[in-house]
C-alpha cells in the first residue's frame, strides 16, 4: 500500500491543494491562529508553513500524501500537552518548510472484545477514553494526571508515557495502523492493528473511521500485545541494579510505541483494565529511609502490587498548594472534562496579549484571585505538611488492604521520624489531585515571578530499583543558583520529576548539562517518561530506532537533538 513519489510543488500550490482536501478554514497560516499549535505546553516553538486540521482519517492520509510528495517536513500533533517540546517545531534551522498536522478533530474510541480492548483514533484523549469505559467499570492505562489537560491516547503511545499506576508500566502496544516514508521516499500505510479492514488505504481508513468491521474481523493473536504485561514482575524486583522504566529502554520500543512522531499514526489498539475498590494511605516522614522501607516491602511482599505510590517533597507540596490551586479547584468542582477547554481559552487570551508585548497575563490574574482564597486541602494533609518533609501517597486495592494496614501500623508504631493515616474517600481523592496539581505549579510560579526567575529546568529521571540513596544532594554553587527545587514523582517505580526554578541571569541550559553529569554519576536514566522531545539527547539506541522508522527524516526532524536535515544530513543522524 504505497503512494508514488512526485516532484516538489510550490508553497502556494501546496496550500491550495491542502485547502481543497480539508477546506480553507482548516488550513491555518496566520501567526496568531497557529500560535497554540506552534508553541509547546512548557517549551519549544518555531514557524510552520501551515497548521492543517483534517476531519477524517482519509483527509489525514491525503494531507500526508500531499506534504510528502511536496518534500515538506511533517510534524504530527494531537493535544500538544507534552512537557519536552516533542510535538512542535523547535527553532528556525530546518532545511524544509513544516506542515503541522493537528489531529484533534479526528475523535473516536471504539470498544472491541467486549470492552476489554479499545481502538483509539488520533484525536482521542485519555479523558474521553476514561468516560467511554466508565459504564463498563473499566479504565484506560492512565487515569488522573495527563488526562486532565486533554492528553491524547496516541501521544502516550508515541512517547511510552509512564504514569502513576504501578501495575501497568509505560503505555505500550504492538497493534497500530500507521504510515511511514520508506528510504526511497514512498509513503506506505501499514495495518498492524489486527483488524481486517481491506486492502487499499482508502478502504482501510474509511471502514475504520466508520467502525465498519465485525467482531470476527478482530484478530486476537497471542503474540501481539496491547499493553506491557511484563512490567508488574519487573517493578517487583527491588534489588535490581537498573531502573524499572525509561524512554530509551529497547524492550519497549516497537513500531508506534516510542516512535516520538517518526511515524504518522492513524489508530492504536489497547488493553483496558477493571476498576477496583481501593484505599489511600497518607505517609509522612523526616527520614527518607522510612519511605524506602515502605516501598520495598509493599512491592515485594504484598500478594498484589499496590495501585499507586506517589511522592511529594514539602517544597513541592507548598508550591503546588499555592500555584496549582486553580487547577485543583477546576477539576474538583467541574471534573477533568472542563480542563482542556480552559487551557485552550487561556492560550488564546495569552496569545492576544503577547501581541502587545505582555506575557503571562492570565497567570498573573488567576494567581491574584487564587491568593484571596483559603487553603483547599484537607486538615490532616496540612498537619502532615507542618510535621514532615517527605510525603508518600499509597493506593492499594481493597483485597490487600488488611496486609497494608497491618504493615504500616506496625512500622510506624513508636516511630519518632514518621507516621501515617488511612484516608477517607474525600481525603484520598484530594491527596492525589494535589499531587497532580504540583506538576503544573512551577509554570505558574515562573509566570508570576518573571522579574526573579530565568526559567524552569525540568527533569524526569529513573533511578535504579535498588537505589536507597534517592534524595538528591546538589553542589553548593548550584544550590545558590536555584530559587526552589520541586521533587515529586512515581515513587514505587523510582521515577522522579525534578523541577528547578532557576534564578534570573543563570543559564538553565548550562545547568541542565551539569545536572546530566550528576545523574550519569548516579547511573540514573533520563528522561523516564516524558521522552526526549527537543530537550534531551537521544541515546544511540533510541536515535537508531528513530532512523529505522523514518530513513528520510521526514517526520519530526531534530527530535532528541538528532539531525534536522533531509536523509539525516547524509551522515550518522546525530548532530555534534
Amino acid at each position: 500500500m504505497t503512494a508514488a513519489v512526485t516532484t516538489s510543488v510550490t508553497r502556494d500550490a501546496l496550500l491550495a491543494q491542502m485547502r481543497q482536501i480539508v477546506g480553507t478554514r482548516h488550513v491555518l497560516t496566520d501567526e496568531q491562529a497557529t500560535r497554540r499549535f506552534r508553541k509547546g505546553h512548557r517549551t519549544g516553538e518555531g514557524n510552520v508553513l501551515a497548521v492543517v486540521r483534517p476531519g477524517s482519517l482519509l483527509e489525514q492520509w491525503h494531507i500526508l500524501q500531499a506534504a510528502v510528495a511536496a518534500d515538506r517536513i511533517v510534524i504530527m500533533q494531537a493535544a500538544n500537552t507534552g512537557l519536552t517540546g516533542g510535538s512542535t517545531p523547535d527553532g528556525e534551522d530546518y532545511d524544509r518548510e513544516i506542515v503541522l498536522i493537528s489531529t484533534l478533530r479526528i475523535t473516536g474510541v471504539q470498544l472491541v472484545n467486549d470492552g476489554e480492548q479499545v481502538v483509539c483514533l488520533p484525536g482521542a484523549t485519555l479523558d474521553r477514553l476514561e468516560q467511554a469505559l466508565a459504564p463498563l467499570n473499566r479504565e484506560p492505562h492512565s487515569v488522573i494526571g495527563s488526562s486532565c489537560i486533554g492528553a491524547s491516547v496516541l501521544g502516550g503511545i508515541c512517547n511510552n508515557s509512564g504514569g502513576a499506576l504501578v501495575r501497568r508500566g509505560p503505555a505500550y502496544t504492538e497493534l497500530a495502523l500507521y504510515a511511514q516514508v520508506n528510504d526511497d521516499g514512498s509513503l506506505e500505510l501499514v495495518n498492524h492493528l489486527g483488524i481486517d479492514l481491506g486492502d487499499s488505504p482508502e478502504e482501510i481508513l474509511t471502514r475504520l473511521q466508520n467502525g465498519d468491521y465485525t467482531p470476527q474481523q478482530v484478530r486476537n493473536e497471542a503474540t501481539a500485545k496491547a499493553s506491557d504485561a511484563r512490567y508488574g514482575e519487573h517493578v517487583r524486583d527491588v534489588d535490581a541494579d537498573t531502573p524499572a522504566r525509561f524512554n530509551a529502554d529497547p524492550a519497549r520500543l516497537f513500531e508506534a510505541s516510542g516512535s516520538a512522531g517518526k511515524l504518522c499514526l492513524f489508530a492504536v489498539r489497547l488493553d483496558t483494565f477493571p476498576k477496583e475498590p481501593s484505599t489511600v494511605f497518607y505517609i509522612g516522614s523526616n527520614d527518607p529511609h522510612d519511605l524506602t522501607e515502605v516501598r520495598r516491602h509493599l512491592l515485594a511482599k504484598l500478594p498484589r502490587l499496590p495501585i499507586a505510590g506517589e511522592y511529594i517533597h514539602r517544597t513541592a507540596f507548598d508550591i503546588g498548594e499555592k500555584y496549582g490551586k486553580d487547577t485543583f479547584l477546576v477539576i474538583d468542582k467541574f471534573g477533568t472534562a472542563k480542563v482542556p477547554a480552559a487551557f485552550a481559552m487561556k492560550s488564546r487570551v495569552d496569545g492576544f496579549f503577547e501581541r502587545f508585548g505582555l506575557r503571562g497575563v492570565t497567570d498573573k490574574v488567576i494567581q491574584a484571585l487564587m491568593n484571596l482564597l483559603p487553603s483547599h486541602l484537607p486538615a490532616r494533609m496540612r498537619e502532615y505538611r507542618d510535621r514532615f518533609e517527605h510525603h508518600l501517597l499509597v493506593r492499594v486495592s481493597n483485597d490487600t488492604l488488611e496486609q497494608t494496614r497491618a504493615f504500616l501500623t506496625e512500622y510506624f508504631t513508636g516511630s519518632t521520624s514518621g507516621a501515617c493515616f488511612e484516608c477517607d474517600a474525600d481525603e484520598g481523592r484530594k491527596a492525589f489531585l494535589h499531587r497532580f496539581a504540583v506538576a503544573g505549579a512551577a509554570i505558574r510560579y515562573r509566570e508570576s515571578h518573571r522579574s526573579s526567575v530565568e526559567d524552569i529546568l525540568a527533569l524526569d529521571i529513573a533511578l535504579r530499583r535498588n537505589d536507597r540513596d534517592w534524595v538528591e544532594t546538589l553542589p553548593a554553587e548550584m544550590e545558590e543558583q536555584i530559587i526552589h527545587k520541586l521533587y515529586y514523582g512515581h515513587f514505587f517505580c523510582h521515577v522522579f520529576h525534578q523541577d528547578y526554578i532557576v534564578k534570573k541571569g543563570i543559564d538553565p541550559i548550562a545547568m541542565e548539562h551539569r545536572m546530566w553529569k550528576l545523574l550519569d554519576e548516579r547511573r540514573a536514566e533520563y528522561p523516564a517518561e516524558h521522552n526526549v522531545g527537543h530537550l534531551y539527547v537521544a541515546k544511540p539506541a533510541l536515535a537508531g530506532f528513530y532512523r529505522e522508522l523514518d530513513p528520510t527524516n521526514t517526520f519530526n526532524p531534530g527530535i532528541g537533538h538528532t539531525s534536522k536535515k533531509k536523509h539525516w544530513g547524509g551522515c550518522c543522524g546525530q548532530e555534534h
